[in-house]
């Protein structure tokens, strides 16, 4: 999967986990594009064709929201919840094996706003 991992989730650990699974993996800095707005982040991702992956849910559900109303379209946003629950919240190996869990399944992304939670 090409994915672009948003300013809140670029670790460079869960980036190079993500590599070695076989994922095509963007950080912010490899774009050129470190600490812009969000909706930069979210167009360059839609531009590059790539899956976006963000640990920031309640702006990029209004993105979301916003893309879908227009008629317009992305490659899926990826949320990684934090509630500071050890129970519910994902560690950057739980992330991994999420999205492999979820391609696994094969499950639409194309234009849609999932939490990868729910994939543990």
């Amino acid at each position: 999967m090409r994915l672009y991992l948003d300013d809140d989730s670029a670790s460079v650990l869960l980036a190079h986990l993500l590599h070695q699974a076989g994922h095509d993996v963007q950080r912010p800095v490899d774009a050129g594009i470190a600490g812009e707005d969000d909706a930069v982040h979210l167009a360059h991702a839609a531009r590059q064709d790539r899956v976006f992956l963000t640990h920031n849910y309640h702006d990029f559900e209004n993105l979301h929201d916003l893309v879908v109303a227009v008629g317009g379209r992305h490659r899926g946003i990826l949320v990684i919840r934090k509630d500071n629950d050890p129970r519910r919240d994902l560690t950057i190996r739980g992330i991994v094996r999420a999205i492999g869990k979820l391609l696994s399944a094969g499950v639409g992304i194309a234009n849609e706003y999932i939490v990868l939670n729910h994939w543990r």
